[in-house]
C-alpha cells in the first residue's frame, strides 16, 4: 500500500483567519469607541448607571455599535488591493459614479446615519423636545419638526460621507513593500498599528468636526428649505399608522430654527463622523499589517510551509498572491532558517522550490514588459473556432431572374400616343435634369464671398477661418482646465496616465512588483552561501538580463511617453514608476555586486555587464518649468533620487 500523501494546506487557509482576526480587533476598537460615546449621551443624574457595563449603558453602547455595523460589513465586501488607475478624475467618475458598488456604499452610509439619528434622539432627555411626537391642547398628537430636522441633517451627512468614501477610495487595502535594511536601522515592522492610530487621533478629530460643521450649516441655511415639504409628507405618512395625526400634509408656517438646534445637530454629526473615521483608520492599519503571526510568517503553521507559500504565490486571486509575495519578501530578508529551506527543498512534484519561485517572480516582473509592449495597440481579435462551420453555399436558382428589358417599350403592334408617353416617362426617370439647389447654390456662395470681402477685415476673416475657430476653442478649453477646482477634474496628468499604462486597469498594485523584485534578487544573492546544490547559479544570468531589459524598456517608455494637451502642470514625475524603477535598480545593483566577479563563469558577456551597470545607475530628475497658453507658469521642484536605497515602513 503506498504511503499516504500529506495534504498541502492552501495559503488562504492561513491568510483568511489572519484577516478575520484583524476584523475582530477592529470591531473591538469600534465597540470601545461606542462605549465612550455612550458616556456623552447618558444622563448623569445618577453617577452609577451611565458607565456601569450592565444596564442602560450596555444597551446604548450596542445601539451605537449597530449604527457602524453596516459600514463594517461594507468594508469587508468592498476591500480591494491596488490604486484605481485612470487617465483623469472625470474618467474615474464616469466609470464608478453609477456603478452598483457606489450606490450601495451611499445607501449603506445613509442607513448608518439614520440608525444613529434615532439612537441619538432616544438618548436625549425629554426636556430637549426632539421626540417624533408632541402633544398640545390636551391629548392631541402632532409631528415634531425638530426630530425631522435632526434626521434629515444626519442622513445628508451620511450621503456626503458615502460620496467622500467612494471618491477617496477608502476601500483600498494598503499593502507594504520590503526594502533592504540600512545599517543600524531598527525593524519597522514591529511598530504597533495602535501606536500609529494614536498619531492619527488629532487629524481624525479635526476632519470629523469640519465635515459635521459644513454639512450642518449647509442643511440649516439651504438644503432643509428644499427638502422640508417632502420630508414632512413622508414622516406624516409613516406615523399616521400609529398616531392620530392631522390629515393635511402642509408643514407649519415657520420651521423651529434655533442656534441650540444647530449646535445639537453639529454635535450629533461629530459623534457619528468619529465612528466612521476611526473605523476607517483602524481598518487601514489592521488590514495593511504584514503577513505575520506572533512574529513568524503566516505559512509557518502549515505542515508544509513552503508548499502553502507556493500555493499562494501561484494563486490567481490578486489579494492572495499579493500577500504571498509580501510574505516571501519578508522571509528572504528577516527569516534566515526559512530562507535556507527554500534552497534545500528540491523534491517537489513540479520542480525544486527555488525553480517555482523563480518562475513566478520572473513572470510577474516580465508582465510589466509585456504591458508596455501592448500599450497603444488594438486588442487582439478573438481566436477562431477550430470547428467553425463552412459558409453556406448559394443554392441553385429555381426561378429565372427578372428581366431588365424596357417595360415601356411598345409591343410590335402598338403605335401612336402610347409610344410617345412611354418615351417621355423613361427620359424623366433616367435624366431628371438640374435641381433648384444646383442652379442657385453656386450663385449664393459667390454673393456671400463678395459680401464677406467687403464687410469683414483681415483679422475677422482669420478669426472665422477653421484654424482661428480651433485656436479659440483651445484657448477656452485651457482657461476652463486652469480653474482651481473644476479644471483639475478633466486634466489628464502625466503621472496618472503613465501609472495606468504601466500598472494596468482597473487596479494596479505596486507592491507586487516591488516585493517580487526584492525577493528574487535577495534569494539569488543569498544563494552564494546558502545554496548547497547550486541550483540558483544557472538562473542568475536570466535574472540579470531580465532586470536590465525591464529597466531599460521602462525608462525609454517613461522618457518617450507623450504628455496630454490637458496636462497644465507639465510635470514628468510619476511616483509609482519611480518607486518601481528604484526597486528594480536596487535588486540589480545587489546582483552585480555579488556576481560581478563570476560573470565569465555565468556566461555573462561584457556587453551584458555593461548594459546591466548602465541600467542600475540612478539618475537625477531635473526641475521642469514650462509655460502653457491660458495657464500661469508652474514650477516643479527637482526630485532627486538618492544613491542609497531607502527603507519604507511596512504598513
Amino acid at each position: 500500500m503506498p504511503p499516504a500523501i500529506a495534504r498541502r494546506a492552501p495559503y488562504k487557509d492561513f491568510l483568511q483567519p489572519a484577516l478575520q482576526r484583524r476584523f475582530a480587533s477592529t470591531t473591538g476598537v469600534l465597540l470601545g469607541l461606542a462605549y465612550i460615546e455612550n458616556l456623552f449621551l447618558a444622563n448623569w443624574s445618577n453617577l452609577l448607571w451611565p458607565w456601569f457595563p450592565v444596564g442602560p449603558a450596555s444597551i446604548r453602547t450596542l445601539a451605537i455599535f449597530g449604527c457602524i455595523l453596516p459600514i463594517i460589513i461594507l468594508r469587508i465586501a468592498h476591500s480591494h488591493i491596488g490604486i484605481r488607475t485612470s487617465h483623469s478624475p472625470f474618467d474615474t467618475f464616469s466609470r464608478y459614479a453609477l456603478s452598483f458598488a457606489t450606490i450601495e456604499t451611499i445607501i449603506t452610509f445613509a442607513i448608518s446615519a439614520w440608525l444613529f439619528s434615532q439612537t441619538y434622539m432616544l438618548s436625549t432627555p425629554t426636556s430637549a423636545n426632539i421626540g417624533w411626537i408632541t402633544y398640545y391642547s390636551g391629548d392631541r398628537a402632532r409631528l415634531n419638526e425638530r426630530a425631522l430636522f435632526y434626521t434629515v441633517n444626519i442622513i445628508i451627512l451620511g450621503i456626503a460621507q458615502g460620496i467622500l468614501h467612494v471618491s477617496a477610495d477608502y476601500d483600498r487595502m494598503l499593502l507594504g513593500t520590503v526594502k533592504p535594511k540600512r545599517e543600524g536601522e531598527a525593524n519597522t515592522q514591529t511598530t504597533s498599528s495602535w501606536v500609529r492610530l494614536t498619531e492619527w487621533v488629532p487629524v481624525i478629530v479635526v476632519r470629523a468636526g469640519m465635515l459635521s460643521i459644513t454639512v450642518s450649516l449647509a442643511n440649516y441655511i439651504i438644503l432643509y428649505h428644499f427638502l422640508r415639504r417632502s420630508a414632512w409628507g413622508w414622516a406624516l405618512s409613516f406615523f399616521r399608522l400609529f398616531y392620530s395625526l392631522p390629515k393635511s400634509n402642509i408643514p407649519p408656517s415657520q420651521a423651529p430654527w434655533s442656534i441650540w438646534m444647530l449646535a445639537r445637530s453639529m454635535w450629533a454629526g461629530f459623534l457619528l463622523c468619529l465612528l466612521w473615521y476611526f473605523g476607517d483608520m483602524v481598518f487601514r492599519l489592521q488590514l495593511g499589517r504584514a503577513p505575520l503571526k506572533n512574529g513568524q510568517p503566516l505559512s509557518a503553521e502549515s505542515k508544509d510551509p513552503n508548499g502553502s507559500l507556493l500555493n499562494g504565490l501561484q494563486c490567481k486571486k490578486p489579494r492572495i498572491s499579493a500577500f504571498a509575495i509580501w510574505e516571501l519578501a519578508l522571509i528572504t530578508r528577516d527569516f534566515d532558517i526559512r530562507r535556507r529551506s527554500i534552497f534545500e527543498d528540491i523534491d517537489r512534484k513540479d520542480g525544486p522550490m527555488w525553480s517555482q519561485i523563480y518562475a513566478t517572480c520572473l513572470s510577474t516582473i516580465k508582465s510589466l514588459e509585456q504591458r508596455i509592449d501592448e500599450y497603444g495597440k488594438p486588442p487582439a481579435p478573438p481566436p477562431a473556432q477550430p470547428n467553425a462551420a463552412a459558409p453556406p453555399q448559394a443554392q441553385a436558382r429555381v426561378v429565372q431572374p427578372p428581366k431588365t428589358d424596357d417595360v415601356w417599350a411598345p409591343a410590335p403592334s402598338s403605335r401612336g400616343l402610347r409610344d410617345s408617353l412611354g418615351k417621355f416617362v423613361t427620359s424623366v426617370a433616367t435624366s431628371p435634369g438640374k435641381t433648384p439647389a444646383d442652379v442657385y447654390l453656386p450663385e449664393a456662395k459667390k454673393k456671400a464671398l463678395e459680401a464677406t470681402d467687403h464687410l469683414l477685415t483681415k483679422e475677422q476673416k482669420e478669426a472665422l477661418s477653421p484654424e482661428g475657430i480651433n485656436s479659440l476653442a483651445q484657448t477656452i478649453a485651457l482657461r476652463i482646465l486652469g480653474l482651481p477646482t473644476f479644471g483639475i477634474l478633466f486634466q489628464q496628468l502625466f503621472s496618472r496616465r503613465l501609472a495606468t499604462a504601466v500598472l494596468g486597469r482597473p487596479y494596479g498594485e505596486l507592491s507586487i512588483y516591488v516585493n517580487a523584485a526584492y525577493a528574487l534578487s535577495k534569494l539569488a544573492v543569498s544563494s552564494l552561501t546558502e545554496d548547497q546544490y547550486g541550483n540558483v547559479q544557472r538562473d542568475v544570468p536570466a535574472i540579470i538580463r531580465t532586470f536590465t531589459a525591464v529597466i531599460r524598456k521602462l525608462e525609454r517608455f517613461r522618457d518617450g511617453f507623450p504628455m496630454h494637451w490637458t496636462d497644465l502642470r507639465r510635470n514628468r514625475v510619476c511616483p509609482e514608476v519611480d518607486e518601481l524603477l528604484e526597486a528594480l535598480k536596487d535588486g540589480l545593483n545587489e546582483l552585480i555586486t555579488a556576481f560581478g566577479q563570476y560573470s565569465s563563469d555565468l556566461r555573462l558577456t561584457r556587453v551584458d555587464m555593461r548594459l546591466a551597470r548602465e541600467a542600475a545607475e540612478k539618475k537625477q530628475v531635473e526641475a521642469v518649468v514650462v509655460e502653457v497658453v491660458g495657464a500661469p507658469k508652474r514650477a516643479v521642484a527637482a526630485r532627486t533620487v538618492e544613491a542609497q536605497p531607502q527603507m519604507q515602513q511596512i504598513r
